[in-house]
């Protein structure tokens, strides 16, 4: 994969798949042609509020990167870190001259408001014998020293991803370490989402592909897995494979499919996350992995998806326990929905939709997930709709109201000089808002909005 369209081209296809089952099958189907958007950015945009955008970067392409896919994060001195799926300088296992196999940058603030980029790697998406991998679409984490965690979905030494860090030097640069390549087997393959950490320092993240030999999906052999890096005493890290999803494009198991997102953390060391597919209605599932006694794993279906469909983010968890996040398609115009998980005492959950999207001035298609802030507002983005001259997306509000209902607000609709969010938000320590634009007329940027 060397382009942003090619990875839309094999989305669209297992979208067209999806389709073909459910029709087949009676059941909700999950996904809409994009040639029907335009006509759907006639319905009337929802509320607008008032916010200031700013744009703080915009990606030249070439050796800067250009498409940034992944959610940013930032440091106690205020920079921000991110990934470029495409740009940098070009290898041979880059593609051609326009595209590279993508950056990791870094923006930092100026005293007189502007910011200033510096690319700490550039990859290379190279074969055996180098390791290097190419086209990160997460982004990046921070540890307590300082270095970076992330993933490229494609590269390493069998072409299949990796696991990387970047550790500062001195002198100001950074030296990048690859701390686990996939093969593409049981171990997994194309890890589309960023890993986590946990207070012992190990890594944990999903694959969308690989894992089960009796399972298939669009990316090949297998349908995903979570797993764990654990560092050793030598410095090098072994991986755990901790679960490995089952459920067959053919069959009609209960187990979920392709995970895009990646996993969170409760206070009991669970992991929580989505699938983009699989579950009882091939619309994806949320799932939790517990960890058992003896270093094995137990996995549990929360929740199988059927209103809203297709589940491209994670979750994130309230003070009250409850799960939030995002469908891409489903929902009342089938462009996707925002959703609250709640537990009750039987043990079950209970999807509650908090917004469904109409694919108009308020917005269409979901990838980004959502976050909350201390009042219980959401915050997040949308692929497409907003402006009725674009629909090149928006960023939004969605906030309770006293009854139990939710009201969005739109902050921004992009206008195609930025374009298509795909990544979620970052809230800064001041209640700003970061984030990026993956393409448009520019090469994508960098935003901040002030709600």
């Amino acid at each position: 994969m060397a382009t942003l369209d090619s990875s839309r081209d094999n989305w669209q296809s297992r979208e067209e798949e999806c389709n073909s089952m459910r029709q087949e099958k009676s059941r909700f189907i999950a996904s809409v042609a994009v040639s029907l958007i335009v006509a759907a950015l006639v319905v009337a945009p929802g509320a607008w509020a008032a916010s200031t955008f700013k744009i703080l970067h915009v990606f030249r392409r070439f050796s800067g990167g250009h498409n940034a896919m992944g959610t940013l994060v930032s440091d106690a001195a205020g920079n921000l870190y991110g990934t470029t799926f495409n740009g940098g300088f070009v290898y041979s296992g880059c593609g051609t001259a326009s595209e590279g196999c993508g950056v990791v940058f870094k923006l930092a603030p100026n005293p007189d408001g502007t910011w200033t980029e510096h690319v700490l790697h550039t990859f290379t998406g190279c074969a055996a014998p180098c390791t290097d991998g190419g086209f990160p679409v997460a982004g990046v984490i921070l540890d307590a020293a300082g270095n970076l965690y992330g993933t490229t979905a494609f590269g390493g030494s069998d072409g299949w991803g990796t696991v990387f860090e970047l550790m500062p030097n001195p002198d100001g640069t950074w030296t990048e370490h690859v701390l686990h390549t996939f093969m593409g087997g049981t171990d997994g393959a194309v890890p589309f989402a960023g890993v986590i950490l946990d207070a012992a320092g190990n890594l944990y993240g999903t694959t969308y592909s690989g894992g089960s030999s009796t399972c298939m999906n669009d990316w090949g052999p297998g349908c995903g897995v979570v797993f764990k890096l654990t560092h050793k005493s030598d410095g090098t890290w072994t991986e755990h494979v901790l679960h490995r999803f089952s459920k067959s494009v053919l069959c009609c198991g209960k187990d979920g499919q392709s995970p895009f997102a990646g996993v969170i953390l409760d206070a009991a060391g669970n992991l929580h996350g989505t699938t983009f597919a699989g579950g009882s209605s091939d619309a994806g599932v949320v799932f939790k992995l517990a960890p058992n006694p003896d270093g094995t794993w137990t996995e549990h279906v929360l929740y199988s998806f059927g209103g809203g469909a297709l589940p491209s983010a994670g979750v994130i968890f309230d003070a009250a326990g409850s799960l939030y996040g995002t469908t891409t398609y489903g929902g009342l115009s089938n462009v996707g929905v925002v959703f609250k998980l709640t537990h009750k005492s039987d043990g079950t959950w209970t999807e509650h939709v908090l917004y469904s999207f109409t694919g108009g001035g308020d917005g269409a298609f979901p990838w980004a997930g959502v976050i909350l802030d201390a009042t219980g507002n959401l915050y997040g983005t949308t692929y497409y709709g907003g402006s009725s001259s674009c629909g090149c997306g928006v960023v939004f509000k969605l906030a309770p109201n006293s009854d139990g209902t939710w009201t969005e607000h739109v902050l921004h609709a992009f206008l195609g000089y930025g374009a298509n969010p795909f990544a979620g938000l970052l809230r800064g320590a001041s209640g700003n808002l970061y984030g990026t634009a993956s393409g448009g007329t520019s090469g994508g940027l960098v935003f901040e909005i002030k709600p």
